[in-house]
């Protein structure tokens, strides 16, 4: 199976590394460490608030592209001005929470499609560190993997390039909303690291041979001795795990 959208000469990049750091020295140290030619970067709502835009911008003009974690989720007009500050910064991708509904998701994608730089605009779903019962205690009916599925769909219909999803919930995903359609996966744990606090998780190979478009990766990168050797061999079996 090949991955969507797949290029071995890495000019786009599939991992993700998540910048889930409390500060801009912290954050600095592990990207010196990587190449942008290698993989992307998350900056989500602790980095974001500890360092804001600026650090952004200097991310992007190191040459990296930068995945804007911040989960926009309030009024329509609230998100989509959101929305066009952080296009404004120059990122890769951003993203909303698809349970803002239809208006905003629509309101979004319209802010991201009339600014000058145009991120790709994707959705979250459900949360990996959610399960039946979490679900259950919110309000939302049907197991997870039904949530996400309505959920995506709706994000299509709106226009959006993809969601947020867990490994598991890929495949069924993928058959669902097409080959274009973006998959961004979080949980992804080679076999032997930790778990940590996500609950749907899967390997690299696992989640490419699901149809994953991009796989966010924390702890396995940022924590290792040495962090581009570990995004070099999550490479590696994504490449082996699409061809």
């Amino acid at each position: 199976m090949n991955l969507p959208g797949v290029n071995m000469k890495m000019s786009d990049p599939k991992v993700i590394v998540a910048l889930d750091y409390a500060s801009a020295a912290e954050a600095s140290a592990l990207v010196a460490r990587l190449d942008p030619g290698l993989c992307r970067l998350k900056v989500g709502k602790e980095l974001f608030t500890a360092a804001g835009p600026a650090f952004v911008e200097q991310l992007v003009s190191a040459g990296y592209g930068v995945f804007l974690d911040l989960k926009f989720h309030d009024i329509p007009h609230t998100v989509a001005a959101a929305c066009r500050v952080a296009a404004n910064l120059g990122v890769w991708m951003v993203n909303v929470h698809a349970l803002g509904g239809r208006a905003m998701l629509a309101a979004a994608r319209e802010a991201v499609v009339t600014s000058a730089h145009q991120p790709k605009l994707i959705a979250v779903t459900v949360l990996t560190s959610m399960g039946a019962q979490d679900l259950v205690e919110v309000g939302v009916a049907g197991s997870p993997e039904e949530a996400v599925t309505r959920l995506a769909r709706l994000t299509r219909e709106c226009g959006l390039d993809g969601v947020v999803c867990s490994a598991r919930e890929t495949a069924a995903l993928r058959a669902t909303c097409g080959k274009d359609f973006l998959l961004v996966t979080p949980g992804i744990r080679p076999a032997s690291a930790a778990v940590g606090d996500q609950v749907r998780i899967a390997t690299p190979g696992d989640a490419v041979r699901n149809g994953a478009s991009y796989l966010v990766v924390g702890r396995p990168i940022t924590q290792a001795p040495d962090p581009l050797r570990a995004l070099e061999a999550i490479n590696t079996e994504i490449r082996g795990a699409a061809v």
